[in-house]
């Protein structure tokens, strides 16, 4: 798996996103505006609930559309193991034999993608799990909250 092959599938993933979402808000622009949806008593608040629907999904669609740009904007770097981790390592976490990949992305924290057949979530630098992994370097054991337990996890790689 190439950083950059994975940039290009977040980016996508994201794109893809932006499109559904702004489908949507357009859809529901429509019905919010729709002559059947005007109100016919002052407790008919159907087109009201869909012009709200509407601008929340239209904000959405904005958030997702700049967390495109940002990880357009993201410079590809390899990270060494003397390197500090940050914006943009993709790193592997190893827990009891188990490995786990995330990416330190600007925006889009949560999302997933699977390149190659492995799994990659994005975690901010504002995320919990984010915060924890900041400056540290190859072979650091973290003690991350796992379902209310502590759980040591190794930095087993950093890309």
């Amino acid at each position: 798996m190439t950083k950059r092959a994975l940039l290009d599938q977040l980016i996508a993933h994201l794109t893809a996103e932006v499109e559904a979402m702004t489908k949507a808000a357009l859809a529901t622009h429509a019905e919010a505006t729709d002559d059947e949806n005007k109100a016919e008593d002052k407790y008919d608040t159907r087109g009201l609930e869909a012009s709200y629907l509407a601008h929340g999904q239209s904000k959405a669609a904005e958030e997702a559309a700049q967390a495109v740009a940002q990880f357009r904007a993201l410079p590809v770097r390899d990270f060494t193991a003397a390197d500090p981790i940050g914006l943009g390592a993709l790193v592997v976490l190893e827990s009891k034999g188990a490995q786990s990949r995330y990416f330190i992305g600007p925006r889009a924290g949560g999302t997933e993608v699977e390149i190659d057949g492995q799994s990659v979530m994005v975690v901010t630098p504002q995320s919990p799990l984010g915060r924890q992994l900041l400056g540290r370097k190859l072979g650091d054991v973290l003690l991350l909250d796992v379902g209310g337990r502590k759980a040591e996890s190794r930095i087993a790689a950093v890309l």
